[in-house]
């Protein structure tokens, strides 16, 4: 029997008791412990197995809740948004849908990593997370994703004014 097997066998029930107690979610739980023992495989060693598992567990439960809470946020903004635009005057709605345009062209143009960067760390990924995917030092994250918002701002201002430009030469 591999360890991963021995560590499966001996945790996984007490796991699933424990995250299903915690979520109220049968289902839920096993996605957990089955994430709890794919990061274990990772590990080239546990120095106690036990608490690992379970620190690992509650730390992937918290992170979902922190990730759940911002999904509603962005539902309910979204929500909002939606009943503001069937107020708002058509021309307002269009330049909200220009913006999202020029918005969507200024993250396309940005540098394959700077962009990876911003859209790791909008979807709730820490610094060492994020390091560890770009493949860098994560002392180097914050000034990555520094440099990214700072292109980014820059790549959207100059869609605005290319946009308003052009909008100047068609009412000419």
């Amino acid at each position: 029997m591999s360890d991963i097997e021995r560590l499966f066998a001996t945790y996984h029930l007490p796991l699933v008791r424990y995250l299903t107690r915690r979520l109220g979610d049968r289902d839920w739980a096993e996605e957990i412990a089955q994430e709890t023992f794919v990061r274990a495989l990772r590990q080239e060693a546990l120095v106690n197995e036990r608490s690992w598992l379970f620190a690992v567990a509650s730390n992937l439960v918290r992170d979902e809740a922190r990730k759940d809470i911002r999904r509603r946020r962005h539902l309910e903004v979204l929500a909002a948004e939606a009943r503001d635009a069937q107020a708002e005057a058509p021309d307002v709605a269009l330049e909200r849908a220009l913006d999202a345009a020029d918005a969507r062209r200024a993250l396309d143009a940005l540098a394959e990593r700077d962009r990876q960067a911003l859209l790791l760390r909008e979807e709730g990924l820490d610094y060492p997370e994020i390091a560890e995917v770009l493949g860098i030092a994560v002392g180097s994250v914050g000034t990555t994703l520094s440099r990214a918002r700072r292109r980014l701002a820059e790549l959207f201002e100059a869609q605005g004014a290319a946009r308003a430009q052009r909008g100047n030469h068609a009412a000419s």
